[in-house]
């Protein structure tokens, strides 16, 4: 096996790399956008997915495509080998992750019916947390309710995190069985996962991606309590609280915007409601921080990953500043470095090493759908 074709489908769109395995090196990479939309002349995820087979050309083999599928609920602790069983699978747990599941075996299916004689592997945002211990994972709500419904924490990123601890091993030159490593994934979607040896032990998502830190349009944690009077108080049905807490809360609830890069820039032009948001996304990071660092019982590495944690330099600097008793400082000239590396930002001889490693989801899915094949 040589190449991995790695299919990331949404709802309008299909997102895909063709990954050498010798370089692990992305040889084509692109993305087909607006399938099904009124105006666009790509019909469907069928439709779609002949169209990046034929900008891959006859030139490019595939021995084997993996897919990223957002929920695996219990049922799936590892990258799994896409039957029409697994497809059934995935589809049931689509009412646990309504926005991606589907959206997810769209993409299988039309991988599958064009690519019909090569093995398909699907890789679970959710499988590297089943490791979380019952008193991690446990919602304490009624038992048989719980039980029933399939309501627990899940955890996602996990390729992410999976990936980018194991880098922060290589970088540290010590074995990821012997560290103890904090992950802070920030992008529009951001969450944190303590991970002890290689293995998750706790993490900010749950039975859904909305709990946890603040995000680019979600609202993270928040008192289950508010929903039930904004919808005595307000009005507002569960659509409309979806809706919110998904798409119109988060950074973009504060100040408008969901991108970090604009509600930064208001912040240092003066912009109250912006600098005040970034206290709030600040705050949710750092309290999960103290946190995890209890669970752990102790901290090797702290990691910046994804578009925020990879790029913003003065949000690192921010979120980790007095936290010296901990053993914990950033370098202020290694943390203004720009690079698509991994790298140290924090002072030589450090107690605790706080790092930047670049994520690669894609090419995380790759070796996984290699190593099982």
């Amino acid at each position: 096996m040589t190449s991995v074709f790695v299919v990331n489908s949404g709802s309008s769109s299909i997102k895909y790399q063709l990954v050498d395995l010798e370089t692990e090196q992305a040889v084509v990479s692109g993305l087909v956008e607006r399938i099904g939309e009124k105006g666009s002349d790509v019909a469907d995820h069928a439709a779609g997915m002949r169209r990046v087979l034929a900008d891959l050309g006859s030139e490019h083999s595939i021995d084997a495509v993996g897919h990223r599928v957002v929920h695996g609920g219990s049922d799936f602790t590892a990258a799994t080998l896409i039957t029409d069983r697994v497809e059934q699978q995935v589809d049931e747990l689509s009412s646990l992750a309504p926005l991606h599941n589907p959206a997810n075996l769209l993409g299988i299916r039309a991988a599958r019916e064009a690519l019909p004689n090569v093995p398909h592997v699907a890789v679970f945002d959710t499988a590297f947390h089943q490791t979380l211990p019952p008193d991690a994972y446990t919602y304490a709500i009624d038992t048989a309710v719980a039980a029933k419904h399939r309501v627990r924490r899940y955890g996602f990123h996990g390729t992410s995190h999976k990936f980018v601890s194991e880098q922060a091993a290589i970088l540290l030159g010590r074995p990821l069985e012997q560290l103890k490593i904090i992950v802070l994934h920030l992008g529009n979607g951001a969450s944190v996962a303590a991970i002890d040896g290689g293995v998750s032990v706790e993490t900010s998502m749950g039975m859904t991606p909305l709990e946890g830190l603040v995000m680019g349009t979600r609202s993270g944690d928040i008192d289950a309590a508010v929903l039930i009077h904004l919808h005595r108080q307000a009005g507002l049905d569960f659509d409309d609280l979806d809706a919110m807490l998904n798409r119109e809360s988060g950074l973009l609830g504060l100040t408008g915007s969901g991108d970090m890069r604009d509600v930064q820039e208001r912040a240092s032009n003066g912009d109250a409601a912006a600098e005040a948001a970034l206290g709030v996304y600040r705050h949710r990071i750092r309290r999960y921080l103290g946190a995890y660092l209890v669970h752990l019982g102790g901290l090797d590495a702290v990691v910046f990953t994804a578009g925020v944690g990879e790029n913003n330099s003065l949000l690192r600097r921010r979120t980790l500043a007095g936290l010296e008793f901990l053993g914990i400082s950033v370098d202020p000239d290694r943390n203004e470095v720009p690079s698509k590396r991994p790298r140290f930002i924090s002072p030589e001889g450090s107690p605790v090493a706080v790092l930047v490693v670049p994520t690669n989801e894609e090419l995380e899915i790759a070796r996984q759908t290699a190593a099982l094949l």
